[in-house]
């Protein structure tokens, strides 16, 4: 049979069984229910592979500065601080800005007792060479040169006796060049406009630590709104039992990350700790730095250590970042 004669056929034959046109359904046919259709499995995967958890966004995290190490000598251990002292990066910002106030780069002022403002502290050194030998020290003439003027000056901040509550109090009407209002501290401010300003005080406060370390903050605080370069100090006398005033004096210089100048330390080594037999006052000695003999007492050592914090403090604030 041809391929045309079995086409022929076949569609005699769906016409024959009622075959309805495509596309329309015939009268009889009804919509298949669940009782009438052929039952088809539903294949379903044997394993779902969904996420358990969502993913998240990465987080970015920006690095943490480090802090800076504190390696400094604790407060309570001020007995192993250096004698010289360097400067804080803090320091050299106050200088700075003093210099923008007119503040002298090369003025220190001298705030204490009398210690402090004694003939023999400094004063040598505004005399001319004949009037101090420095033997091998020759490394200080430059801070010599430099604070020329200075080492005699004796302002309205220093004086015999005096302590926290008289350098904070105010002078007497027509007192010089201060005002009447002005405290003896704000009177040397304004007159000599200091870059530094080396703080010598305690002995005379040794039964009121509670009066004296407040007093002390209030001029370390007035030093630095003017901007002056704080340079504390330790005593060497225990007058008051346990170096409760060196301890405090430690603690702010700390707290304010000052200068320290350790007199104490530098006079240990001598005989009797450079003290008298009233383990107030120190042994007196011509500040000969060529005769050895002479640092068997403390104003030598005195004179010698505050020439090098000078020379110390200043090369570390004027120096570059």
């Amino acid at each position: 049979m041809n391929e045309t004669v079995f086409l022929v056929l076949v569609c005699a034959f769906l016409t024959a069984c009622g075959t309805p046109a495509w596309g329309t359904l015939p009268a009889t046919y009804s919509t298949p229910t669940s009782s009438n259709m052929i039952p088809v499995a539903t294949v379903l995967p044997t394993e779902l592979f969904l996420p358990t958890k969502l993913p998240t966004p990465t987080e970015t995290l920006l690095p943490r500065p480090t802090p800076t190490p504190d390696t400094r000598i604790s407060p309570e251990d001020w007995q192993n601080w250096p004698v010289v002292p360097t400067v804080s990066p803090e320091m050299k910002i106050v200088f700075q800005h003093g210099l923008a106030l007119g503040n002298n780069p090369a003025t220190f002022s001298k705030i204490g007792d009398g210690e402090i403002s004694t003939i023999w502290f400094l004063s040598q050194y505004d005399m001319g060479p004949s009037n101090y030998h420095l033997g091998s020290q020759t490394e200080l003439l430059p801070v010599i040169e430099h604070f020329s003027g200075s080492f005699s000056h004796v302002g309205f901040a220093a004086g015999r006796g005096y302590d926290t509550t008289i350098i904070l109090s105010p002078v007497l009407a027509g007192t010089r060049d201060c005002n009447q209002a002005e405290t003896r501290l704000d009177c040397e401010l304004r007159t000599y406009h200091p870059s530094f300003a080396i703080i010598s005080l305690g002995t005379n406060q040794v039964w009121q630590p509670e009066i004296f370390k407040p007093g002390l903050r209030q001029i370390i605080e007035l030093l630095l709104q003017a901007e002056v370069v704080p340079i504390l100090s330790t005593k060497a006398d225990d007058k008051e039992g346990n170096y409760r005033i060196n301890t405090i004096i430690a603690q702010l210089a700390y707290e304010y990350n000052l200068p320290l100048w350790n007199f104490w330390r530098a006079v240990q080594p001598l005989p009797s700790h450079g003290l008298q037999p009233d383990n107030e006052h120190l042994t007196y000695a011509y500040s000969d730095f060529s005769n050895l003999i002479n640092f068997q007492f403390a104003w030598p050592w005195r004179n010698l250590t505050a020439l090098q914090v000078l020379d110390s403090v200043y090369q570390g604030v004027s120096s570059q970042p």
